[in-house]
């Protein structure tokens, strides 16, 4: 129960990392706002966190808008008398298209989210976590921001820079007792991955088992992690056993890529 009594924000909610996040913070004892610009998804995982005893609340989020992000940080504060626990989860990928073939608007669309976004929703919930006394903000960044590979320039981009503000953030709000981290997934394996493997091996002309295998042999073990196993590393920058730790980030991708 590593995170007993707390209340935590979760955006992006979805059927994904959003959905595996809150559950573990559920198992752990947290109560949980959880936000998306589609609510179906929320209430999904809203029925499963109650299920497991806690209570969860649903906002419809939309983090490029300052007024949703201030509702959400509101109603986890109305709801359960504080928040202690910010996940970013929510994010863009990018338009998958080269620099010379894209337009600097579509760049600008995906640091709206990832960096922008973030940062607003961030703001919303610092001013709760102050009257706390303490807080922790977990950012969700990518292996892109590191491995760079060709058309996924305004997401590195975009991850880059909140890369840098999450550093900037620990240095700034540890005087508040607020902790920033992130954690850098590589290849998370659900179905939206296995999907995009399939249609990849299908324009090869190989088995989609062949594609997966070829990308897991880049990793030191040999296998994608699937989102369940990457929320633990989320909920040990949420929970106490990080306690003096701060402005650091986490590669969690099976040694896809090694710092």
């Amino acid at each position: 129960m590593l995170l007993e009594g707390k209340v935590a924000i979760v955006s992006g909610v979805g059927p994904g990392m959003g959905r595996d996040i809150a559950l573990l913070f559920a198992e752990h004892g947290a109560d949980l706002v959880l936000g998306a610009r589609t609510l179906a998804s929320c209430e999904a995982v809203a029925a499963e966190v109650q299920a497991l005893g806690r209570r969860a609340e649903i906002v419809s989020l939309d983090i490029t808008d300052p007024e949703a992000c201030r509702a959400a940080a509101a109603a986890a504060v109305d709801a359960f008398g504080g928040i202690d626990v910010l996940v970013n989860n929510a994010f863009h990928d990018g338009n998958h298209r080269t620099f010379e073939r894209s337009t600097l608007d579509e760049w600008k669309a995906t640091m709206d989210v990832n960096l922008w976004g973030t940062l607003q929703m961030t703001e919303a919930v610092v001013p709760a976590m102050i009257e706390r006394g303490e807080g922790r903000i977990v950012m969700i960044n990518s292996m892109s921001t590191h491995r760079i590979q060709p058309r996924y320039g305004s997401y590195a981009t975009s991850k880059g820079a909140l890369e840098t503000a999450a550093k900037a953030l620990a240095i700034e709000l540890g005087a508040h007792g607020i902790r920033v981290n992130s954690v850098f997934p590589g290849y998370i394996w659900g179905d939206k991955v296995e999907a995009y493997f399939a249609h990849l091996a299908e324009r090869e002309g190989i088995t989609p088992d062949d594609y997966y295998r070829r990308v897991a042999d880049e990793t030191a073990l040999k296998y994608l992690p699937h989102s369940r196993e990457i929320a633990g590393s989320v909920l040990f920058f949420a929970s106490e056993l990080s306690a003096p730790v701060t402005g650091q980030g986490l590669d969690v991708n099976a040694g896809h890529w090694i710092a």
